[in-house]
């Protein structure tokens, strides 16, 4: 839950522990009718002195400790009730007031030109945080636009674990990029431990976009109106200078990266997944059909057969969905805010 310094929204969790569904777990984190686990956290905004801003997330183990948060990011927002996500602190601050009240730091979307901290503020994380701070960042996550590959070709977020986590602002994306952990039971406490790597919990895969398919892995003119080619770094429009352009993840991270080569080590796996309705061909009514019948769209990328697939749609389709598991369709790539395609 990345509302949850909102007021209205604490407003909705007392009343829901008021109705006996939602109770606080003694490891940390919430549990909703008993079998899913919520963890409190908000996405915040800051912004840096030259002008540029980022999103972080910041969690907290305790509905205490996040109503402390909330009351204290009073101070610094204008108006907590309309907008609970605007700020006025820089990155440093925001980490030193997540610190002071229990909280897990982790910067949002690091990579994207517009509102991450790689993408917008900072070549390196230790020009926003002090050193000290720097390192206990427990996590980065990486965005559509980005994968583990990619990230891994910085050198400082080595021993930072990376966490690829769905927008949550319309359902059909729920689901759309997830972590696998390895941990002894589904509570704040061993989320964390999970993150850092230690006493044996770990990250144990991520699943998301192909990169390709992001809406800013590419350097696009907002002039042209399209996506740029050629080898990164494409930092202008070849058509003319003036024209102005969105840097795409790849581009900025060929500038950036102190490695040619990714240095995964004992890292997750990042695992691609196209969603169902990237597909050629394939609408809501579909992908309903589908799922009525597997039960879940990832039973249905990851798992169906062919032959299973072609008994409930036609042939193309379960043909695609294959292909789409092989990493064997051609992607039209993403940039400037709009999503990449699969080519017909």
């Amino acid at each position: 839950m990345v509302d949850a310094i909102s007021p209205y929204v604490l407003e909705d969790i007392d009343n829901l522990i008021g109705k006996g569904e939602l109770r606080e777990m003694k490891e940390g984190g919430m549990e909703y009718r008993e079998g899913q686990t919520l963890l409190l956290g908000a996405e915040i905004e800051t912004h840096e002195e030259k002008g540029c801003s980022a999103h972080s997330l910041c969690f907290f183990p305790t509905l205490k400790a996040i109503k402390d948060f909330s009351r204290d990011m009073c101070k610094h927002i204008k108006n907590i009730h309309l907008c609970s996500s605007m700020s006025r602190l820089t990155g440093q601050e925001l980490f030193d007031i997540v610190e002071d009240h229990g909280g897990t730091f982790i910067p949002a979307h690091a990579f994207t030109p517009h509102k991450g901290f790689y993408g917008n503020c900072c070549d390196s994380l230790l020009e926003i945080f002090k050193p000290d701070c720097f390192e206990k960042i427990p996590s980065i996550e990486l965005g559509l636009s980005a994968d583990s590959m990619m990230a891994s070709q910085l050198s400082e977020l080595d021993g930072k674990s990376f966490i690829s986590n769905s927008d949550a602002h319309s359902l059909i994306k729920m689901g759309r990029e997830y972590n696998i952990f390895s941990m002894e039971a589904p509570n704040f406490s061993e989320v964390l431990k999970a993150l850092k790597g230690i006493d044996g919990r770990g990250v144990k895969a991520n699943y998301g976009l192909d990169p390709k398919l992001g809406k800013y892995h590419r350097t696009y003119c907002l002039v042209c109106d399209r996506v740029i080619g050629g080898e990164p770094p494409v930092l202008k429009c070849p058509v003319s200078e003036r024209h102005s352009v969105v840097v795409g993840v790849k581009d900025r991270l060929d500038i950036i990266r102190d490695r040619s080569e990714p240095e995964m080590g004992l890292r997750a796996p990042y695992n691609y997944q196209i969603p169902l309705d990237f597909l050629p061909g394939v609408g809501p009514k579909t992908i309903d059909k589908l799922i009525k019948h597997f039960g879940s769209e990832m039973k249905i990328i990851h798992e169906a057969t062919f032959e299973e697939l072609a008994h409930v749609v036609k042939e193309e389709v379960a043909t695609n969905i294959i292909r789409s598991r092989e990493g064997k369709l051609n992607i039209e790539v993403g940039g400037g805010g709009v999503y990449g395609k699969i080519e017909k």
